[in-house]
């Protein structure tokens, strides 16, 4: 039966359809939050072993490049789920 080995790949093929505008929203506003300004945290704490530290920084190539939040967030959108959003980024 032929037919059989093509079904994966139309399931492979429907998951790569656009997404709904919510979801797409969502996705694009944390990718355009971090072309605002890096984002990270800092810990420090002490115990019985001595200091203890922690650094973790997410810098993207979107804020080294200067684009637009905005901008980014619409255009992400609007590639994601074949749509504009609802609501601007900054009203967000």
């Amino acid at each position: 039966m032929r037919a059989l080995p093509a079904l994966p790949l139309l399931c492979l093929l429907a998951a790569c359809g656009p997404m709904s505008v919510q979801r797409a929203e969502e996705v694009c506003a944390e990718r355009a939050r971090l072309a605002e300004a890096p984002r990270g945290t800092i810990g420090v704490g002490a115990g019985k072993g001595g200091m203890v530290s922690d650094l973790e920084l997410t810098v993207t190539s979107d804020y080294l490049m200067g684009r637009d939040p905005s901008a980014l967030f619409d255009a992400c959108v609007y590639q994601k789920s074949g749509q504009p959003p609802t609501r601007p980024f900054y009203s967000r």
